[in-house]
């Protein structure tokens, strides 16, 4: 079950039954875990040659062509991470990160798909089963489920819940828009209208909580009487830091959610990707930027926080003929926070001659994301493993959770 955080200015917009609708349930008052996690999903499959390009493979210049990263040292070069993997120059803001050994790096990472549906791959990827359509609920709701406790655990940030936060565990979710305002004296008249109504003056005085404490944290350049201005979350504008700031800022709150998801649009680089310049740097400098919005707004948990970025699938080796790429395979997987183990890039790699890659066309996959979602689970979350085994990923088992992943 989910509700919806919103503005208390949407109240004057509808009559009592809509506005009920509306009303978000409380906000954790005292969390069964100090532990925060924050998913990122990065809709429209990353191409993860281009973000952590591996400049040290013989073979990436020539298979990349105009699309290849040059290499560090370079005009416009990767940044050397490793001696043979690098960071996109627009990711530049996470190299600071993974010096301090908070960010490490999944690389040829997929999921069990091997198709290449966007609508069908991201299903598969929330719904934690190997395939699409196969449940209705998510796996970090079932494992928020897990968790137990009356608590309200878990946020979506967008104007909707998506797949992976939906299930039977209570989430409550909060919208980046801004709308006209509401008096308090109007919201004051609501509540002595319904004062006496067994469902609806409950529901009020949950929203309204919730309000006061986005309302608390809302203090960020760009938030207008605590909303964030419109067009933040739009279709190719990336992650956006003043929306990851006040998420950070109701995690960092001890009255806050523990485990929150935001969708960030906008990866789906058909043409035009470009390197330096082009549709994909642009989104993957907001990426950066708003992780570090988020790492500075959980300062004070951030030793207790890991962030996970993941995509449905990747984008094929070859660049098509419209200067872009098409739906692909394995990619990269960011792991960063103050809990991970980080400083490294992890990887079984491949490598990238035409008889390495998956079908003489992708990055073949090497790791399971989901042994990177059972290590958080496992040794961030304090979850037993023959439950995440049996109830967040089912059909798993022969799948381990990476090791070291977090810190202990």
């Amino acid at each position: 079950m989910s509700n919806v955080v919103s503005r208390r200015h949407l109240l004057c917009t509808s009559g009592a039954a809509a506005l009920a609708a509306m009303l978000p349930r409380a906000v954790v008052a005292k969390a069964t875990t100090e532990s925060r996690v924050v998913v990122v999903i990065l809709r429209g499959a990353m191409d993860g040659l281009a973000a952590v390009p591996p400049h040290g493979d013989r073979d990436y210049q020539s298979l990349r062509g105009d699309l290849a990263i040059p290499a560090p040292g370079k005009n416009d070069g990767a940044i050397d991470l490793d001696g043979f993997f690098g960071l996109h120059p627009a990711l530049a803001p996470l190299h600071d990160v993974y010096a301090k050994r908070q960010l490490a790096i999944v690389n040829a990472v997929a999921t069990p798909y091997r198709d290449r549906s966007h609508f069908d791959g991201q299903d598969l990827l929330e719904n934690g089963t190997e395939t699409p359509h196969a449940v209705h609920d998510g796996w970090l709701n079932r494992a928020l489920g897990l968790i137990g406790g009356s608590q309200t655990l878990g946020l979506a940030v967008g104007q909707s819940v998506p797949l992976i936060l939906r299930g039977q565990a209570a989430v409550t979710s909060w919208s980046p828009v801004k709308l006209p305002e509401v008096s308090a004296e109007f919201l004051d008249r609501v509540a002595d209208l319904y004062r006496n109504d067994p469902v609806f003056a409950p529901a009020l005085a949950m929203g309204l909580g919730d309000q006061a404490l986005v309302d608390k944290v809302s203090d960020a350049p760009g938030m207008e009487g605590g909303g964030v201005k419109m067009n933040m979350l739009q279709r190719g504008a990336g992650l956006v830091k003043t929306v990851t700031t006040t998420v950070g800022k109701l995690l960092a709150d001890p009255a806050g959610p523990r485990v929150a998801v935001i969708d960030v649009p906008g990866w789906d680089t058909h043409a035009n990707q470009g390197t330096a310049a082009g549709r994909l740097a642009p989104v993957l400098a907001g990426l950066a930027d708003g992780l570090v919005g988020l790492q500075q707004a959980m300062a004070p948990v951030w030793n207790r926080t890991v962030v996970l970025t993941l995509t449905e699938f990747g984008r094929t080796a070859h660049p098509n003929g419209t200067g872009g790429t098409d739906h692909g395979t394995a990619t990269a997987a960011f792991v960063m926070g103050g809990a991970v183990n980080g400083g490294r890039v992890i990887a079984k790699w491949p490598g990238l001659s035409n008889a390495q890659l998956y079908q003489s066309r992708d990055l073949a996959p090497t790791s399971d994301t989901r042994s990177i979602c059972k290590a958080i689970l496992r040794d961030h979350l304090g979850l037993p493993l023959d439950a995440i085994d049996r109830v967040v990923f089912p059909e798993s088992v022969d799948v381990r959770p990476l090791e070291d992943l977090v810190v202990a």
